[in-house]
């Protein structure tokens, strides 16, 4: 069956399709069989492979979507009378629906954000509160990196927050669908950012690094989330052909595929930062550190240029728009794109 591809565009690099390594270490271990439920060889491989990426002896889990390794990150802290601290931006807050609230039963409280990044006085402000027993509790703080907005904590800043967080004896998460991208844009090592800066478990982004399905929850704090594979199951994310998913985790750790990926992605955003800057009535919004512009636009230009290239708004009503690239965004798909930006520019002047 022949299938005519969706034209590339920007709206999100959970629409791009699967990296050829990765497809091919999938149609790789589809024979024969394999014990079920993550006990098998290459489940035990990716394990390894999350090791070496960080660097110690880390305890990685395989679910099926971000939502889940969120979730059920958190519930490494999860107490009943319990809150969980997160960006006023954060996807937990305002992309994952009531799954934290049902899932976990505890209380997500937003913080005032600059350029995406939570603020310390935010946060200090938050832990300070005191109503003892008449008010919720906070047990963990969750960060994003890049945010949603495309910006990257600085190793200071992660570190100033993870600080702050474990005095009050909060649990650390990141959410790290776009990992990636941060590594690639920092230098930094897994190690450096995450484990010698506090973080106690972290998302690690599968789909929208290249993968086809597939998220990890990787626990870098030993001792912690022994209970996972209960959480797992109750939660229904317990893949019984787990090596399918744990396969594409190795392709994708192998050489460091998701830092090229995130590398790429990120010189694709950068290549349309500056195409589009010089183009009248677009104001960029943010600053564009890792693989995403986001621009105010003309109200009147949004649904026309989602015609022509689609992408999602990120307030319509303020026109502020969200251009996301990916690890197969092509330098032509940004030619074309910035080329109809000016068209419509040109129209408007006149």
């Amino acid at each position: 069956m022949t299938i005519d591809a969706f034209p590339r565009g920007f709206a999100s690099d959970n629409f791009a399709g699967v990296h050829p390594r990765i497809m091919e270490a999938m149609a790789a271990c589809n024979h024969g069989h394999a014990m079920a439920y993550g006990d098998d060889p290459i489940t035990a491989g990716a394990k390894a492979a999350f090791n070496r990426a960080f660097g110690q002896r880390v305890t990685a889990h395989f679910v099926f979507n971000g939502t889940a390794a969120n979730v059920l990150s958190l519930m490494a802290f999860q107490k009943s009378y319990g809150a969980v601290l997160c960006s006023d931006l954060a996807h937990l807050w305002n992309d994952e629906s009531t799954a934290p609230d049902r899932q976990l039963g505890m209380r997500l409280i937003p913080l005032r954000t600059m350029d995406g990044k939570i603020d310390p006085a935010a946060l200090e402000e938050a832990l300070g509160k005191g109503h003892g027993v008449h008010g919720v509790h906070p047990v963990a703080l969750t960060l994003t990196q890049p945010t949603e907005v495309g910006t990257l904590y600085t190793l200071e800043e992660m570190r100033t927050l993870t600080a702050l967080a474990k005095r009050h004896g909060l649990g650390v998460h990141v959410d790290g669908a776009r990992l990636g991208s941060a590594m690639a844009a920092t230098g930094l090592s897994l190690k450096e950012m995450l484990v010698e800066s506090g973080v106690d478990v972290v998302s690690f982004g599968g789909t929208k690094q290249g993968m086809l399905c597939g998220e990890a929850v990787v626990f870098l704090t030993p001792g912690i989330g022994e209970a996972f594979p209960y959480w797992q199951k109750h939660s229904m994310q317990l893949a019984s052909k787990m090596r399918f998913i744990s396969a594409q985790f190795e392709a994708l750790l192998a050489e460091d595929l998701w830092i090229h990926n995130g590398r790429h992605a990120n010189a694709m955003a950068h290549r349309l930062l500056e195409a589009v800057r010089s183009v009248p009535n677009v104001d960029i919004a943010f600053p564009s550190q890792a693989n995403s512009v986001f621009a105010r636009i003309p109200t009147p230009w949004l649904k026309p240029l989602q015609e022509a290239t689609f992408f999602w708004p990120w307030d319509e009503r303020a026109g502020l728009v969200r251009w996301m690239c990916a690890w197969d965004t092509a330098p032509q798909d940004i030619d074309r794109f910035v080329q109809t930006l000016k068209t419509f520019a040109a129209e408007t002047r006149s």
